[in-house]
């Protein structure tokens, strides 16, 4: 995730690096407006991320000496995730085609991240820091699907590429745009080389028309059109896989570290005594208070008496 998101922080630079780093096709509604602005906000707020969460799992940098850090770096991340997903739902409908596919993930991925980092904040709040960890795992595990999402992604193109037959609809003014500029993936075409390849997307004098085309997905070097239809359907569908697979691969770390949960549960326990909280031990979101468990007792404590630590 750090690696991923320092590779991307160039993308800041809107006009001069993101315009020919996009998938073809999305500079036409990232280039003004709306989506620009959408864009922005989101890479702006999210870069930085999966730069600042790091150091909030690294242990020497949770110790007294650097809690404040901590807690401000925490903040800072809590309130950028709001933002960069404030952004994300305005720029879905038209990243990677903003198929329906693609929105719904987007929107599943919003819940699913503000539902996290929100169970975070109450448990912290509740001084159950076994919770706070377990879901503060968990929503960056969420965010980190979009790195995975970038392996499958170009797989997945090369994949339809072999097959041939796979097709995308996408607008003539939006092909047009992308046939016309001068990217990474192909020199600048004519109207005229325009309507031979898709006669439906110009007027008897030269005006692109509001019509939809077909287009092939191939990913092939000068062919800007067939590389945006083979990367517009893949999104929505590699993040919806990858996100299954991360939240999979977060319960199964949380598994698999019960000794790391039970420590942090002991010293919870402490704090919510001295801080006077009914159920000490379990005053957060633990099974034992929303669901069916038997109570839990701190290991070693003698029945009837009550440990408050020196």
């Amino acid at each position: 995730m750090l690696t991923f998101s320092l590779l991307r922080l160039p993308y800041l630079r809107l006009d001069a690096v993101l315009s020919r780093s996009v998938a073809p096709g999305d500079w036409f509604y990232y280039r003004a407006g709306w989506y620009r602005y959408a864009i922005a906000i989101h890479l702006f707020a999210i870069l930085p991320v999966g730069i600042l969460m790091i150091p909030q799992f690294i242990p020497n940098l949770r110790s007294k000496k650097f809690i404040t850090y901590h807690k401000l770096n925490g903040w800072i991340i809590w309130c950028l995730v709001c933002v960069g997903n404030i952004g994300a739902l305005m720029v879905m409908r038209r990243a990677f085609g903003g198929g329906v596919d693609s929105q719904s993930i987007v929107v599943t991925l919003v819940i699913m991240t503000q539902f996290g980092i929100g169970m975070a904040y109450y448990n912290i709040k509740r001084h159950q820091i076994d919770q706070h960890r377990a879901w503060m795992l968990r929503t960056m595990f969420y965010l980190g699907g979009i790195v995975s999402t970038r392996v499958v992604m170009p797989i997945t193109v090369l994949a339809m590429t072999w097959v041939g037959d796979y097709y995308t609809v996408i607008p003539c003014k939006e092909l047009a745009f992308l046939m016309s500029q001068d990217t990474n993936w192909s020199a600048p075409k004519s109207p005229l080389e325009i309507a031979t390849l898709y006669p439906a997307c110009l007027r008897v004098g030269g005006n692109i028309t509001e019509n939809l085309v077909a287009v092939n997905a191939q990913f092939k070097f000068g062919n800007p059109q067939g590389i945006g239809a083979a990367f517009k359907p893949t999104f929505g569908m590699g993040l919806w896989l990858c996100t299954f697979l991360h939240t999979i691969a977060v319960e199964i770390y949380l598994a698999l570290t019960p000794v790391e949960a039970e420590r942090l549960r002991r010293i919870s326990y402490h704090k919510q005594l001295a801080a006077g909280l009914p159920n000490p031990g379990s005053a957060g979101t633990t099974i034992q208070g929303w669901g069916d468990a038997e109570e839990w007792k701190v290991p070693g404590l003698k029945a009837g008496k009550e440990e408050v630590p020196g």
